[in-house]
């Protein structure tokens, strides 16, 4: 990154980690007033006995220290440990219309809810009730409605199994399969991508695999900001001789060097250790491209040399081979190096490299799968991998960097707007009621639901739904026109403020804290992106003396539905998480046979995942090699004034929360109202570092969506590609543009066009 006057903007050349990620963990704990109580929260983050970090998904090592969490673990915790607390006399001073007028920081920054509350249209402002009239309210929300289908039950990746599970059987007993999940808005394109490869919408690896890799691929990932815990296993592999290689239009720092707080001699020297020996900087959404070259140059080397291909693996375990050759093949280099904006020769680097390799892990993030056709470029990694047998094995596999800490256990237990018919069967046979086989809405359709009047009741699991969502113009507009909206929350958030006609507030109790109903201490569960399932227990006092668990909350809703249920004993469930976990191993037996003997298990059970052991759940019985067929399209239809542009998450950021305004390996300081952009394309385009600029959605003609008064920020990102932060940026992603089989929004190639910012807007 050049010197640069912009305020705020500067250089950045310390590693990642080191001595500035521990000033900002004091920093978070100082800004949450909760210094001393967060101190020694931390300390069971991760831990047996302890509460699993309500941050990202990436495994827990075997526990052989005390510190097991990072930066923005640890941020995440002091965010929810807070002692400042949202009471209801907040509320009372401030309407929902000021409320809107604050940032998202400032909103989530009021601390944590306290009491149940409802909207109360005669003065704007949320007012106090009881839970009982919270449940009787919901539930008579849920009555009114003509269909089920008029329901809406969106599931944050932070519910816990135990409430994920709950909630799915109400919303089923209720008759509706519209499940919007987070899923749906970030990995749903690994969920339905690699089935049809592996049989299987999950990662093969373990984290002891990384023990035994001699290359790891890095795709799409920004791992010091989203899952920072991963660090230390990039750090270890690159000190024992592993070779990394990463692949992102943008470098991010984390990649490049880390300094590990823990490691005595690199914070005492000062010194750090190379993660990526070599990086690739590819262009937006040119992954596909990329892979299908590095396929090419394998398949050659093995042409000239022999001995490449694992062709032992190939005909034991897989169909496709000859159809993906001539596909490869037949593709011109030109069109590859025009498709992912890198020459020949770097390509062939990389294809080499992997070529050499003995056992290969290929990580990918969001950067991939939050494309048109994103769900074909996941296929394509498989292919890669498939060529040298490097899935199965000890040191390979394929592994997706699942966002949320339970996001993937969520899928697990039933959170799923397509369930297959065994799921629903299993159902039918444990509970004894038909359950609805249509298929229910995703993120997108439930918001082109609600526009059409056809949605008119919805109930967030946690989450932050319209913000997380694309196009805030129609998002915002089709959560006005709910008759009802029920959130279940640990903090105010923007989307708890999007009034309908009517809306709840429900507290619930954080990850953090202790859950006892009925006088027992409870513990919910958690699955990471591993698929290890494993206990989670807080230790802190409730922020409040009226929260409620997610499962609680849940099960009085399901009651005050249901009344006195023949077929789900609601209230029991409620006080009983052992319970709920017999009646998920009774829907799902394979892998949670025992459940309640296995999670009492320090470090918990790993869930089957067949492609680990070389068993195919695919219509073949094998791996499949799958051609790819992109149907997206050109998102900059052959405009050359269209620029497609990635959304990021700053360093002071977990999904929609911001708990800063910082994001230090960027060098952006006390701002989020920049666009990175690449100097020859600001020359172009007549604008200067520093310029004010806006982004307009390139194909809208409403000239509404448009992200005005950003500062343009030189930067080393590829032709045509433009970087700017989520959500701020969100105004320009369409709801229709997204993975054609998944219905993940474009977040991460969304075609807009850069103007010097103006008053009024044109394409």
């Amino acid at each position: 990154m050049s010197d640069t006057k912009v305020p705020g903007v500067r250089d950045y050349t310390h590693p990642a980690g080191g001595w500035d990620a521990l000033k900002a963990v004091a920093g978070a704990l100082v800004d949450q007033a909760t210094v001393i109580e967060g101190g020694k929260t931390l300390m069971r983050a991760n831990q047996p006995e302890g509460f699993d970090c309500p941050g990202c998904a990436w495994p827990d090592p075997k526990h052989t220290s005390s510190f097991e969490f990072c930066e923005n673990g640890a941020k995440a915790v002091a965010w929810e440990a807070t002692t400042k607390r949202a009471t209801p006399d907040i509320f009372l001073q401030h309407t929902v219309t000021e409320l809107l007028t604050w940032s998202d920081h400032q909103i989530e920054d009021l601390g944590r809810l306290t009491e149940p509350m409802a909207y109360d249209p005669a003065d704007d402002h949320y007012k106090v009730i009881s839970w009982e009239d919270a449940f009787a309210r919901t539930a008579a929300g849920l009555k009114a409605l003509g269909d089920p289908n008029e329901a809406e039950f969106y599931a944050s990746g932070r519910a816990s199994n135990e409430a994920a599970f709950l909630y799915q059987l109400m919303a089923r007993r209720f008759g509706t399969n519209n499940f919007p999940d987070c899923s749906n808005m970030c990995h749903e394109p690994t969920s339905v991508g690699l089935p049809d490869s592996i049989g299987i919408g999950k990662g093969s690896v373990t984290l002891e695999d990384f023990d035994h890799a001699d290359l790891i691929l890095c795709f799409g990932h920004n791992p010091g900001t989203n899952h920072p815990r991963m660090m230390a296993t990039l750090r270890e592999a690159s000190r024992r001789g592993a070779t990394i290689l990463a692949f992102n239009p943008l470098k991010e720092r984390s990649l490049e060097k880390f300094a590990s707080p823990q490691d005595p001699v690199e914070m005492a020297t000062l010194s750090s250790t190379p993660i990526a020996s070599a990086y690739f900087q590819v262009s937006i959404g040119g992954d596909a491209a990329f892979v299908q070259g590095m396929m090419k140059a394998v398949l050659a080397l093995d042409a000239r040399d022999g001995g490449v291909l694992d062709r032992d693996f190939i005909a034991e375990h897989t169909t496709g081979f000859d159809e993906i050759v001539a596909h490869i093949d037949a593709l011109d280099w030109a069109d590859i190096e025009a498709g992912c904006g890198l020459p020949r020769a770097r390509i062939e680097e990389a294809a080499a490299i992997y070529a050499k390799a003995k056992a290969t892990i290929l990580c990918y993030g969001m950067g991939l799968t939050q494309h048109r056709d994103s769900s074909g470029t996941v296929q394509q990694l498989v292919n890669l991998l498939l060529l040298k047998g490097n899935i199965g094995r000890p040191g390979a596999g394929i592994c997706p960097l699942r966002g949320h800490s339970n996001v993937q256990g969520n899928r697990t237990v039933g959170i799923a707007e397509k369930p297959s018919a065994a799921m629903l069967d299993s159902i039918r046979d444990v509970f004894g009621f038909e359950p609805p086989r249509e298929h229910g809405h995703t993120v997108v359709e439930a918001i082109a639901a609600m526009e059409r009047g056809d949605a008119k009741w919805f109930m967030g699991l946690g989450g932050n739904f319209a913000v997380a969502a694309p196009d805030p113009v129609r998002t915002f507009a089709a959560m006005r026109k709910l008759d009802l909206a029920v959130h279940v929350a640990t903090k105010p958030n923007r989307t708890h403020l999007l009034i309908g006609k009517d809306a709840l507030l429900l507290p619930c109790l954080g990850r953090t804290e202790m859950d006892v109903r009925a006088g027992v201490r409870q513990s919910v569960t958690v699955e990471d992106s591993m698929s290890m399932v494993h206990a989670s227990r807080g230790l802190n006092p409730p922020a409040s003396e009226h929260l409620m668990s997610e499962p609680a909350i849940v099960c009085g809703v399901a009651s005050a539905v249901f009344g006195q249920d023949p077929l789900v004993d609601w209230p029991a469930l409620a006080d009983d998480y052992d319970a709920v976990r017999d009646l998920i191993a009774r829907v799902f037996p394979e892998g949670f046979e025992d459940y309640n003997d296995k999670v009492r298990v320090p470090g918990g059970f790993r869930l089957p995942v067949g492609p680990t052991d070389r068993v195919w759940k695919t219509a073949s019985g094998r791996a499949n090699f799958l051609v790819f067929d992109p149907k997206g399209g050109d998102p900059r239809q052959g405009d050359p004034d269209v620029m497609l542009l990635t959304t990021l998450r700053s360093h002071d950021q977990y999904n929609t929360t911001i708990y800063g305004m910082n994001d230090r390996y960027r060098g952006v300081f006390g701002r989020r109202d920049v666009v990175f952009a690449n100097p020859d394309d600001m020359a172009r385009a007549g604008l200067s570092e520093g310029d004010l600029v806006d982004l307009g959605a390139a194909f809208d003609d409403s000239g509404e969506r448009v992200a005005r008064g950003f500062t343009v920020v030189a930067r080393d990102i590829p032709p045509g590609c433009l970087a700017a932060y989520y959500p701020e940026t969100n105004v320009v992603i369409s709801l229709d543009d997204h993975d054609l089989r998944s219905g993940t929004p474009a977040y991460k190639s969304a075609p807009v066009r850069l103007r010097k910012h103006q008053t009024l807007w044109r394409r």
